[in-house]
């Protein structure tokens, strides 16, 4: 260690420290590997879901969310062994715009809803992914103070990752996981994204669509292809000055939703204001969804449809592993780049390139 000039004998009477060694920011005496965490077995994912352990079942939603084709076999592996024990849960739907209140109405809608019919709640929040850092913000649990401590809720946020439909790709998956451990009721909230919210609409029993008041008249509530398919329209922030105008708009989706053909399960979409500050309106909401499912349950529409949704994801799925398995092969990777750089070019119109590395694709398979 360099010695202080100040110590020299010209400066009689002062005298300095050499000081001590700095140490690292890690504890030598700490064991390397004590905390690492260990990766589990196929069998003991589903060990742990079966048992309801939420450590393990939060370890497994992150292991179907992966890419990677290695944990993509295991969470293949693990979902078939957990599909017996799934399908006993009341699937609902939660969409409505941005700002229309659904994370707090999520908070008092489980709260009523464990209080009143008992059973466990997971709610599935999907948060929009930004196009340019391909980041989510994942903070919909922060909004759900109540539900968030509570200790028969799971409250998984997951981004979208760019796909369509206001939900994650993997979210049918994760409902059958959170199904097998136990838990009997299942909220799966949108991101809010408007009109594509068809794949949300195919995973669950009952759609439950957020308006607010003052979002425009008859003809827009016609416009709006999401209305077609939602069971239950319910109005938020229907409290003060707003009350008049949340009736108001009451009726106005009333007349728009006469205009619509009878839904096949042969139910009535109901209109009801709310207020999800105030916790008011809310039993009504759940003895809607409620007799909706006894209604469907009691003409067999309900089974019907989970067919229907099991059918759709199949073919969901097959479209998803084609085009992966075109991404992701070697000699189409090549060809992309150059048939890309010929249609930048203008050598080559967009549907000529197209064709041609799907041509090309098609020889490779045979």
């Amino acid at each position: 260690m360099m010695e202080h000039p100040e110590n020299s004998s010209e400066y009689a009477g002062l005298q300095v420290n050499a000081g001590v060694i700095p140490m690292g920011t890690r504890n030598p005496y700490l064991r390397r590997g004590r905390f690492a965490q260990r990766h589990l077995t196929a069998s003991e994912y589903v060990e742990g879901i079966l048992k309801g352990n939420t450590s393990v079942l939060g370890q497994a939603v992150t292991l179907v969310e992966s890419t990677h084709p290695a944990h993509q076999q295991m969470a293949q592996e693990v979902i078939e062994k957990c599909l017996p024990y799934s399908g006993n849960s009341i699937r609902v739907g939660i969409s409505g715009v941005p700002g229309a209140g659904k994370s707090t109405s999520i908070d008092e809608f489980g709260l009523h809803v464990l209080r009143e019919y008992g059973g466990k709640l997971a709610v599935l929040a999907i948060d929009p992914s930004s196009e340019r850092t391909k980041g989510s913000i994942l903070g919909d649990k922060t909004r759900m103070e109540k539900l968030s401590v509570h200790p028969d809720s799971f409250i998984r946020p997951s981004p979208s990752a760019g796909s369509l439909g206001g939900v994650a790709r993997k979210t049918r998956e994760t409902i059958i996981l959170c199904e097998a451990a136990g838990y009997d009721k299942i909220f799966v909230e949108t991101v809010g994204v408007g009109q594509s919210e068809t794949a949300c609409h195919s995973m669950v029993d009952f759609f439950l669509l957020i308006q607010l008041a003052g979002t425009g008249d008859e003809l827009q509530g016609i416009k709006r292809g999401i209305m077609e398919m939602a069971d239950g329209i319910v109005i938020n922030k229907c409290d003060g000055n707003n009350v008049d105008k949340c009736r108001l708009a009451a009726t106005q989706f009333c007349n728009a939703l006469h205009l619509f053909p009878m839904p096949e399960s042969g139910w009535t979409p109901q209109v009801l204001c709310y207020s999800g500050f105030y916790g008011t309106g809310i039993k009504e909401i759940w003895d809607m969804v409620y007799a909706y499912v006894a209604h469907a349950k009691a003409n067999g529409y309900f089974e019907h449809r989970r067919n229907e949704q099991a059918k759709f994801w199949m073919y969901e799925s097959i479209n998803e592993q084609l085009r992966n398995s075109f991404y992701q092969n070697p000699t189409i990777e090549t060809l992309l780049q150059a048939q890309e750089q010929d249609v930048l070019q203008g050598k080559k119109t967009s549907f000529v390139a197209a064709k041609q590395l799907l041509d090309q694709y098609f020889r490779l398979l045979k």
